[in-house]
């Protein structure tokens, strides 16, 4: 009698010849094998992303030309927007509530503070949504995610920039004279782009995971400029408060930036209609570099840490 056999089903995926039996595990060692999408080390991720610096300045530089196409002013609303904000915080900061009074720069002094919170402002808002509004280009290309982020942060200083050339005629035609002070503000905004970069990638691996934040971070951002002195003198309004807090705001960042650009800008205020040339405490430019490179470092290792878990799901 024939005994039929049915042989075994043959995997055409399984390894064959001299790679017969061996595990996916092993596999992988024997060709130098890594797992797709898998996070590198800090440094070899720090090397992709310098490799990519020409990607994010181009996609920086692309994203602000597109950002006021349909708009017939165009790139004009890079400079009147934070105008604006300026002429609504003087009409009630300035005439109604007559902040103005002691300080006949008043409107340069309140113009710094508005645009210099305002690239701080929109620098973490914008880097919120950097990984949630762009899952297609992520899941599309493969680049180090923190790309983003950092180019987010790239188009909100390019359009301080432009914002700048503004500004100082503002500050000239409110009757300050040029300086040599007037350089201090490029390491100023050196380091509140440092700082600006490290909150941008904190806020946008947060915001990768719960969008809802986006939502929150407007009323953030409005307590944040009350309690920074952006309108009038934060230090008035807190001499009476305890020790603790007044150093708690002495140290907010944010006031601390605005400080080093009016210093640089506008070193002179007004007591009892009598010019005084501010005489800048060296601490703020130790506050000003200590929020830059730690906040930059913490917010990169803090993104880093998750760079797998991008555009998933």
């Amino acid at each position: 009698m024939n005994v039929s056999t049915v042989s075994e089903p043959v995997s055409l995926s399984a390894p064959r010849g001299a790679d017969a039996g061996l595990t996916p595990k092993q596999l992988a060692d024997k060709y130098g094998l890594t797992v797709s999408g898998r996070r590198p080390g800090l440094f070899a991720y720090s090397k992709q992303l310098w490799a990519r610096r020409h990607f994010i300045w181009a996609f920086a530089t692309a994203r602000l030309v597109a950002q006021y196409t349909d708009a017939k002013l165009g790139q004009v609303w890079q400079v009147v927007t934070p105008l604006l904000n300026c002429a609504v915080f003087y009409l009630v900061f300035g005439e109604i509530l007559k902040n103005k009074d002691d300080n006949p720069y008043y409107v340069a002094w309140l113009c710094i503070g508005v645009f210099i919170f305002q690239f701080t402002q929109n620098a973490v808002q914008s880097g919120t949504r950097a990984i949630s509004d762009n899952l297609g280009l992520i899941r599309a290309l493969h680049f180090p995610r923190a790309s983003l982020p950092i180019a987010f942060t790239v188009i909100q200083l390019q359009q301080l920039l432009i914002s700048m050339v503004v500004l100082f005629a503002v500050v000239l035609m409110n009757g300050i004279e040029p300086g040599r002070t007037w350089v201090l503000v490029i390491p100023a905004l050196l380091l509140q782009s440092m700082f600006n970069t490290g909150v941008a990638l904190i806020f946008s691996r947060i915001g990768a995971k719960t969008s809802d934040i986006s939502q929150l971070i407007p009323f953030a951002m409005r307590a944040w400029l009350f309690l920074s002195g952006v309108m009038y003198s934060i230090s008035d309004k807190i001499k009476d408060w305890p020790p603790f807090w007044q150093k708690v705001m002495e140290l907010n960042p944010a006031s601390v930036y605005i400080d080093l650009v009016r210093h640089a800008l506008a070193p002179i205020i007004y007591n009892k209609h009598e010019k005084v040339f501010l005489e800048f405490p060296p601490h703020q430019w130790k506050y000003a570099i200590a929020w830059g490179v730690g906040m930059l470092v913490i917010g990169y290792v803090f993104f880093w840490k998750a760079e797998e878990e991008y555009g998933r799901g």
